[in-house]
């Protein structure tokens, strides 16, 4: 092994799910929920990317990058205005890329890309809203193995084997 991968494979730091949020319809309200459950087809029962897309079943935000933004737009961020699923702290969300992660007992994703914002942050958080949130967008992942999430749950990587 190189040494790069093996340094990228150096991440002993545990996130923590936050928030955890669903839309019900494309552009609907968001709703704020304490758990949900997570399918390897359709991804977050209740939200709208139900059978859509399996690279994008459900999104991750940084709650240190809602931090960030909020400097630059001298505002607090409201979760719900990013359109993400879930805010995690503690651990690098980019330093899962191209990786499998488990949250809490049962559910593993895998990173399948970034999450940039689109047009509706300018909109959400009023002027500069779209560049405040460049490249603090989060991340898209794919369901690997179902279950359940809940707030608090654990984000953590674990190494893959060959024998995994």
């Amino acid at each position: 092994m190189s040494e790069m991968k093996a340094l990228l494979n150096i991440l002993p730091q545990v996130g923590k799910i936050e928030w955890i949020g669903l839309r019900s319809k494309k552009r609907g309200a968001i709703e704020t929920v304490n758990e949900v459950v997570v399918d390897e087809m359709t991804g977050l029962a209740g939200d709208h990317y139900i059978g859509k897309s399996r690279k994008r079943q459900v999104t991750l935000i940084q709650a240190e990058h809602l931090k960030v933004v909020g400097s630059i737009l001298k505002k607090e961020i409201d979760p719900k205005l990013t359109r993400r699923n879930i805010v995690v702290e503690g651990i690098n969300l980019l330093s899962l890329k191209d990786k499998q992660f488990a949250i809490g007992e049962e559910v593993v994703l895998e990173f399948t890309g970034l999450c940039h914002p689109c047009s509706r942050m300018e909109t959400n958080f009023g002027a500069g809203g779209y560049n405040a949130m460049r490249g603090h967008g989060g991340i898209t992942t794919k369901v690997i193995k179902g279950g359940v999430i809940r707030v608090g749950d654990e984000v953590i990587f674990k190494v893959q084997t060959q024998d995994q």
